[in-house]
């Protein structure tokens, strides 16, 4: 059985940079959907192609990628966004990631580590670049503080809960599947269940609440 064909979008203000990152993705087997120079029109676009992935500059001009990000989940909750910035900066992690983001690579990554990161992100696992993850997962934990009279959560069941353990890990879904002696596909239906109970929208906020209430310890 052949895997599906992954469709991406490249949102970019550089015309050589986004047309560069847009072929290499075509020539290692992904279906470039479409291609947007700034925020608005990587909105109207994605509302009506929908790809899986949106790589997404934070830097567009008038309105930020960030933005962007936060409009188009909201209309495609389908599609996940990647940022891919030239800025590492702490800040602009942080406020990507809360605008949906489902993962930040800097633009000094190589061309197989974007692939392997647009694949990655396809899949639903969240994808940093190194040393990204750690500060995503301590800004978190920062704000794990549970108020009091805070409602109480919904149940999962014993397998989603040791589901939920491996992703606030950052354990893969192929790689939870093998330690769970599962298969990819069961793994998937525990993650989107689990998502559906809490109400949460991916594996980032899936993390942030496993962290919140300690499935991240052993």
């Amino acid at each position: 059985m052949t895997e599906r064909t992954i469709s991406v979008m490249v949102v970019d203000d550089h015309p050589m940079w986004r047309d560069g990152v847009a072929r290499d993705l075509s020539e290692n087997g992904f279906e470039v959907a479409a291609t947007a120079p700034d925020a608005p029109a990587a909105i109207r676009i994605a509302r009506a192609v929908r790809p899986d992935v949106v790589l997404m500059d934070l830097n567009l001009g008038g309105t930020s990628g960030v933005e962007a990000t936060r409009e188009i989940t909201a209309a495609a909750p389908d599609t996940r966004v990647l940022v891919l910035s030239a800025s590492g900066e702490h800040s602009d992690v942080l406020e990507a990631v809360k605008a949906g983001a489902s993962g930040y690579l800097v633009k000094s990554a190589s061309a197989a580590e974007l692939v392997d990161a647009v694949r990655r992100t396809a899949d639903g696992d969240p994808v940093f670049t190194a040393g990204l993850a750690g500060l995503v997962l301590g800004e978190y934990r920062r704000m794990a503080d549970v108020p009091d009279g805070a409602p109480e959560p919904p149940r999962l069941t014993d397998r989603e809960t040791d589901v939920l353990r491996l992703v606030a890990k950052g354990l893969t879904a192929r790689q939870i599947a093998e330690r769970l002696v599962l298969s990819h596909r069961t793994v998937e239906n525990h993650v989107q269940s689990t998502l559906r109970k809490l109400q949460l929208h991916n594996r980032v906020e899936l993390a942030r609440y496993a962290i919140e209430h300690g499935l991240d310890e052993d």
